[in-house]
Order: structure tokens, then C-alpha cells, then sequence
């Protein structure tokens, strides 16, 4: 198995180019299973998530090829595909729920593993299927698999989500979209990942429309067009080498990111002192020795997201006061503390809620990896530890950041992957 070892106390200089977003290539490549005509993929990241739902729409009859590189693939759905998503298959991410709501619009029928992915929480799917049971379709999960059905095609229906749930927005975006009439959803998720999926399929013939700000309007239609489309930039990428930068006081171009995208993130970094400047699809970050304190919750976009509080938090792990974070999306999302804790951050947990003490001098250590942003987490605060640290178990860390350690090297860090 693989791991990473880290030679700290280096600082971070020089540019970086963003990938494309896992977490909207996901619902995009599921809602390709819409189409029967051709779609062209670009800017996906080469990743181990999009590689396994790739390798998902094959095993279901999709024609996935590969063009001039890993970042650009051709789908063509066949008209008759299979509608069973395995445990193999899903188990490693949860993103593989997401194909439920293509395969019963499309052809009123799916059997899906329950997802899997990081260990941060329960990550209810009832959510998804009461609301796709407002479109008419029957399910019910037997050994670990949703099976769902509807005797004739989904009708569109008035959906208010009962509480704000990015997966089961993205899932009843795509449904609705091929179900007969109108529908509304209400308390939608609004990240940009879900409105890139709006603009993917509106660009295949999608008729979608936003009414309200958390509310979207979708008229079904029963057939898409060929398109091309390119994938939005990761934003937590670039929030995570915003941080990296910080962390390390280095000096960071970032290029290939919208930064209104992560407006939030870098209103907070400037209050924690950070030299921010902003640009055109670029970010010039500039770290600091001292790091002021905060106290800060996780929230649904356009708050602070749950994707960046590991990496905030060894930041926080620098200043001269105690900060804190309420975590309010997962509730087991602060397994990377008691790893922090070995690397001599003094970190504090009850309920939700961690308490930072800061005036942390990272010590090397042997690491363990628990999920994709806590090994993430490991690799910034190894970067200013002194001597090797070593961390274990980084498929997570595969699983969506690309090339990270050929990244960080370019920009002078002390990074090798050993088998």
C-alpha cells in the first residue's frame, strides 16, 4: 500500500494550476447516463473517484474512450443499458447514488448499492428517495441495495428537501429532468457544482432554471444533443493550496480558479491575517508569521464548507489564541485531530465543536490517512514539521487530489510517494 513521506519546513513558491472539480464531474458523468448522443468531457481530474465511475458507466454499457489525455473523455450510451450499480463499484464512493436518479428517469428502473466513501458520517440516502418517490417511483433496500421501480415514467411534483443535502438536489435535478411536466425544487443546494450540473444539462437540451435562490424550476424533456463541456476548477484544490500557502508563509500563484467561487474562504484567510490579491482566473496568496485566532462553523455554501475545516484547522494550529470550529455538515469529521494531536497540536473535541489552542510546533511523526481531507490535512501540517513524517493509507488522498505530491514538488516541497 501506498504512503507519503514528508520532509518538512519548507516554504511553498511558485504557480499552481487547478484541476477540474471531482465533486462536479461526479453528477455530470451520472447524468450523462441521460443522453444517447455523443458527450465530451474536458478538464476532468485524474483521480481515483472519476476513475471509478467511468469504470461504473462501463460496467452499465456506456462507450467511455479516452482522447488526447486523462482530463478529456467521449461517452455514447447505447439505447438499452443495464440499471444495477454494484457494491465493488460503489462502495468506495458515495457519488455512486447519483446514478439512481438517471437510470429510473430514463428507464424506470435501478438497483444501486447504498455509497460508500470517507468514514465522516452516516450520510443518509432517505433524503434522495422520499423525494423521488414525490416523482413516483417505489423502492425499498434489501442487503445493501436500493431497489427502485416506477410502473409508468417519473411526473414532475413540487419537492421542498427538508433539509439541504448537495447529493439529493444533484439527484433530483437529473431525474427531473426526462420526467413528464414540471417540477420545483425548493431548499435546493446552491454550490457551484450543482449549478455547473444545471448548466451541463441545459447545455444538452436540459430545460432548467433557478426561480429563487435555493428554489429551481425543471420543464422534462424527452431527448438531449451532443455536447461538449467543460468541467468547472476544484475550489477546495484551490482553498487547499490557499492554506498550503498560508501555512508554510510561502508565496503562491494560483492559477485556473474563478475566485468568486471561493469568496468565503478567502474573506476569512484575509482575516487571519493572509496577503490575498486577486485577479482574473487567478489568486496571488502570500502566507504570514503571525496567524490570527477565529471561531468558525461549517455550513452549506456559500458558508465555509465541511471540505476545508482539516486543512483550516492546522492552520489555526499556528496562532497565538484559541480558535474554534463547529463542524455542522458531518458529525465524524474530526478523525485527523487525534493524528494532529501526535504531530503536537493541543486539539480539544466535544460534540461538533473542536477547540484549537494554537502555538503548535509540528513534530514529524508515523501517520495514519482516515479519510480524503483529513490525509490532506497530514501532508500541511508535515510540510512544517521538522525531519520525515511519514503517512499511511493515502488512496483516500487519491481519491481526489491530482498529483498532488508532482504539484507540491514543483513548488518546493520535500514530497515522495513510496510503494
Amino acid at each position: 500500500m501506498d504512503k507519503l513521506e514528508v520532509y518538512g519546513a519548507r516554504k511553498l513558491k511558485g504557480k499552481v494550476l487547478i484541476s477540474g472539480s471531482k465533486n462536479a464531474s461526479l453528477p455530470i458523468l451520472a447524468a450523462s447516463i441521460l443522453s444517447n448522443k455523443k458527450i465530451i468531457l474536458k478538464n476532468l481530474p485524474n483521480v481515483k473517484d472519476i476513475k471509478t465511475m467511468i469504470k461504473l458507466l462501463g460496467s452499465i454499457g456506456s462507450s467511455v474512450r479516452y482522447l488526447k489525455n486523462k482530463n478529456s473523455i467521449e461517452i455514447k450510451n447505447k439505447s438499452k443499458i443495464k440499471t444495477f450499480a454494484s457494491y465493488n463499484l460503489v462502495k468506495t464512493m458515495r457519488a455512486g447514488i447519483l446514478v439512481l436518479g438517471p437510470m429510473l428517469a430514463k428507464y424506470g428502473n435501478a438497483k444501486v448499492s447504498t455509497p460508500g466513501g470517507c468514514t465522516i458520517g452516516v450520510r443518509p440516502i432517505d433524503i434522495h428517495l422520499k423525494a423521488l418517490g414525490k416523482l413516483g417511483v417505489n423502492y425499498k433496500i434489501i442487503d445493501g441495495y436500493v431497489y427502485a421501480n416506477s410502473k409508468k415514467k417519473l411526473k414532475g411534483a413540487k419537492i421542498k428537501f427538508p433539509k439541504i443535502s448537495v447529493g439529493a438536489t444533484e439527484n433530483l435535478i437529473i431525474a427531473a429532468s426526462m420526467a413528464e411536466g414540471s417540477t420545483i425544487l425548493s431548499n435546493c443546494a446552491i454550490e457551484p457544482e450543482v449549478k455547473d450540473l444545471v448548466n451541463f444539462i441545459n447545455c444538452m437540451g436540459g430545460k432548467i432554471k433557478w426561480i429563487g435562490k435555493r428554489t429551481i424550476k425543471i420543464e422534462g424533456v424527452k431527448n438531449f444533443k451532443e455536447v461538449k463541456y467543460t468541467i468547472m476548477p476544484d475550489r477546495i484544490e484551490a482553498g487547499t493550496y490557499l492554506i498550503a500557502a498560508a501555512v508554510t508563509e510561502g508565496n503562491l500563484k494560483i492559477l485556473g480558479i474563478n475566485p468568486n467561487i471561493i469568496r468565503t474562504e478567502i474573506e476569512i484567510l484575509k482575516k487571519l491575517g493572509l496577503k490575498i490579491k486577486i485577479e482574473k482566473n487567478q489568486i496571488n496568496v502570500v502566507g504570514v508569521k503571525d496567524i490570527k485566532s477565529i471561531n468558525l462553523k461549517t455550513s452549506p455554501y456559500p458558508g465555509f464548507p465541511t471540505d476545508l475545516q482539516a486543512q483550516l484547522m492546522v492552520l489555526l494550529c499556528m496562532s497565538k489564541k484559541i480558535s474554534t470550529i463547529s463542524e455542522e455538515i458531518f458529525e465524524n469529521r474530526f478523525m485527523h485531530v487525534a493524528e494532529l494531536n501526535r504531530m503536537g497540536a493541543k486539539i480539544k473535541t466535544k460534540g461538533n465543536k473542536a477547540f484549537i489552542e494554537g502555538n503548535t510546533k509540528f513534530k514529524s511523526a508515523e501517520l495514519m490517512a482516515t479519510d480524503l481531507r483529513a490525509s490532506v490535512s497530514l501532508i500541511l501540517a508535515a510540510l512544517i514539521a521538522k525531519g520525515k513524517t511519514t503517512i499511511n493509507r493515502i488512496y483516500h488522498l487519491d481519491r481526489g487530489y491530482e498529483e498532488i505530491e508532482k504539484k507540491l514538488r514543483k513548488l518546493g516541497a520535500k514530497i515522495k510517494r513510496v510503494s
